[in-house]
């Protein structure tokens, strides 16, 4: 199902896991839960509370994402990014969705690692 207002270029993986954000990192960290995630940037969830980030702000994340193997086989993999906040939506009066942007990719693409090596250099061109 193709959406003529797609501008994701990637898939993303769907997944629900903590994730640890803060302004400063040295500064306490609070918790949200992944919603997906892709190379460039994810989406989660966190409180509606005054340490939720904003549109604009700068955050750095820690998180983990799983890493499939050849065999279906997974580990985590922990990444530490500084993001940019591109979107808060409400989700309801005590949640809120925050969409970032990371300063550097993830290594590998986590919607896409099933897809086989055919496809995805089909979509690359």
């Amino acid at each position: 199902m193709d959406k003529p207002n797609e501008r994701r270029t990637e898939q993303r993986l769907r997944y629900y896991w903590p994730i640890w954000f803060a302004e400063d990192p040295n500064e306490a960290l609070a918790q949200g839960q992944m919603v997906d995630v892709s190379s460039r940037g994810a989406a989660f969830t966190c409180y509606a509370n005054d340490g939720c980030p904003y549109p604009g702000q700068h955050i750095t994340a820690r998180f983990s994402v799983p890493h499939y193997g050849p065999d279906d086989s997974f580990d985590m993999a922990n990444f530490t990014r500084s993001a940019h906040v591109c979107r808060v939506d409400n989700v309801n009066s005590f949640l809120r969705r925050i969409a970032v942007q990371f300063a550097e990719p993830l290594p590998f693409k986590p919607g896409e690692q099933n897809t086989c090596e055919a496809e995805i250099q089909t979509k690359n061109f």
